[in-house]
């Protein structure tokens, strides 16, 4: 399934079981009530606990760091694992930070993750907060 893998960021709050199967990059879990459970853990992909301390340069670096180690095809492998198992080849990769309200030099891991991975597969990660909201239903939907 991983050469049909897409993959999209998004944050908990927003996610909507119809966009794919949602799937936890964070180090803790939601500590809130999530409306849908997560397919998964894409723990390759969680920062570690001393990272979130840590400024945006030296974040990045090591972040990038920890991707390189893994590699593309470790990545891939487990998204695979997680898109079989859930039974859906669209995986959103999801955390806390919400970058609709955020400064416009707001940062994430999963949109570092989401470069990252653009650069070397080509393939883009759109972040799907950036979509507009579906219309609020009507009187007459």
């Amino acid at each position: 399934m991983e050469d049909e893998l897409k993959l999209f960021t998004s944050r908990y709050q927003r996610f909507r079981p119809d966009q794919g199967a949602p799937v936890r990059t964070t180090v803790g879990a939601p500590r809130f009530p999530l409306p849908y459970d997560l397919a998964g853990f894409a723990r390759v992909l969680a920062p570690s606990y001393a990272m979130l301390k840590l400024d945006e340069a030296p974040y990045r670096y090591i972040y990038v760091e920890r991707l390189e180690a893994a590699g593309v095809d470790v990545i891939a492998d487990d998204l695979a694992a997680i898109a079989d198992v859930a039974g859906d080849e669209r995986l959103v990769l999801l955390c806390f930070c919400d970058l609709s309200v955020s400064p416009p030099n707001a940062w994430c891991h999963r949109r570092m993750f989401a470069a990252w991975w653009q650069e070397q597969t080509g393939q883009e990660v759109p972040e799907l907060a950036e979509l507009p909201e579906p219309p609020a239903p009507t009187l007459f939907d």
